[in-house]
């Protein structure tokens, strides 16, 4: 088996109203509700890799929230490596960006589902 470095950061969920979808999220699961690292995002839960994973509301597009607005998004020190082992399991991938501290980028899995790989890289 080969050596993975990865863990369930967060899940990122599209919607209308960020603050609104969190704040009930956070009530919910008894966990704080905090804005999030880039802007228009909230977040449910700490990034504490002990912990559990975050939660990520971000605005998205209607279009978006209908077709799946649910994207986990994995966490990772070897960005590059690992989109190497992941492309090599038949993960495609869709996007790559900066975002404020962190690396991302957009996959699909072999039926298509998007997920995420995030590195944070500093500003």
């Amino acid at each position: 088996m080969t050596d993975v470095n990865l863990f369930f950061a967060s899940v990122n969920i599209g919607c209308a109203d960020p603050g609104a979808q969190a704040h009930f999220w956070g009530k919910v699961l008894g966990r704080e509700v905090t804005a999030g690292l880039t802007g228009g995002t909230m977040t449910v839960g700490t990034t504490d890799p002990g912990g559990r994973p975050q939660m990520v509301f971000h605005p998205a597009p209607e279009a978006e929230r209908i077709v799946g607005g649910f994207v986990p998004t994995l966490l990772t020190e070897q960005h590059d490596e690992e989109t190497e082992r992941l492309t090599g399991l038949n993960a495609k991938v869709l996007d790559q960006l900066t975002l404020g501290p962190i690396r991302l980028s957009v996959f699909a899995d072999p039926e298509g589902n998007r997920f995420q790989l995030a590195t944070f890289v500093g500003e």
